[in-house]
């Protein structure tokens, strides 16, 4: 249902590009701290995810592996204790996907998923400590996820440079679904609150990822270039007694404009 769209184009940047496979991950580019230009490629990965996960100093890549092969790691917020969600994309075979970050020196893993399968540690990389850090460019406007809303601009315009940060302290996604208009974005909210996800998806006309799950104090900004429209912004993680988080409020409507 979800569409990746397109990313910032970050030329002065240095970048760490990340092509993805159904069975390895490559990590390539300028592995260094400060700011980069993340671009992720797909070859064979249907509805593909590319997780960079920052692990805490002392936590070993084979900790890491092991806890993500255990059925508590199917929720994201219990790895908090190895490390952090730093940068969450979407891919797609022969459609690249770009999104700007700030990396910090340590060690990190790639984990990559596919459809509503759980992702799979692929591969590892070490980021080590830049004399002159880049910095990310300044963005035009900035969407953050709290407990339990998004606080920002309802209005994005296509071309303007995003920034999505997550400022709660549980894992949040940022999804935007597009409805036919106003009148049917309040339809979408109700049924949202409500629980009633499958009727939901049935008033969806497309969406973009503008941020896959992110640990608290992570962020990513891109370039929109979503179709003008209207949307319902929303985080589908769940709560521990199994609520999706649009059930307690975590939707509202906004409009991408030219």
């Amino acid at each position: 249902m979800y569409l990746r769209l397109g990313a910032a184009q970050a030329s002065t940047l240095p970048t760490v590009s990340i092509a993805v496979t159904p069975s390895s991950a490559t990590v390539s580019g300028t592995l260094e701290s400060g700011g980069v230009n993340i671009v992720a490629s797909d070859t064979g990965v249907k509805e593909g995810s590319v997780i960079v996960f920052l692990l805490k100093p002392g936590v070993s890549v084979a900790e890491a592996e092991a806890f993500s092969k255990e059925k508590k790691s199917r929720d994201p917020n219990n790895a908090s204790k190895l490390g952090s969600i730093v940068f969450d994309t979407e891919v797609n075979p022969g459609q690249n996907s770009e999104g700007q970050t700030e990396l910090q020196a340590g060690q990190y893993i790639v984990l990559v998923g596919a459809g509503e399968g759980e992702a799979q540690l692929r591969t590892s990389f070490k980021v080590s400590a830049a004399k002159s850090p880049a910095t990310l460019p300044a963005p035009q406007a900035t969407i953050r996820a709290i407990e339990f809303g998004f606080r920002g601009p309802n209005t994005l315009h296509d071309g303007e440079l995003v920034r999505f940060e997550n400022e709660g302290f549980l894992v949040h996604m940022d999804i935007a679904i597009q409805v036919k208009n106003e009148k049917t974005a309040k339809q979408l909210v109700k049924l949202l609150l409500a629980g009633k996800e499958k009727e939901a998806q049935k008033l969806a006309i497309g969406a973009v990822t503008f941020a896959g799950p992110l640990s608290t104090g992570a962020f990513q900004q891109e370039t929109i270039t979503a179709k003008p429209g209207v949307y319902v912004q929303a985080c589908f993680m769940d709560t521990q007694d199994g609520r999706s988080h649009t059930q307690l409020g975590m939707e509202r409507i906004i409009k991408v404009t030219k």
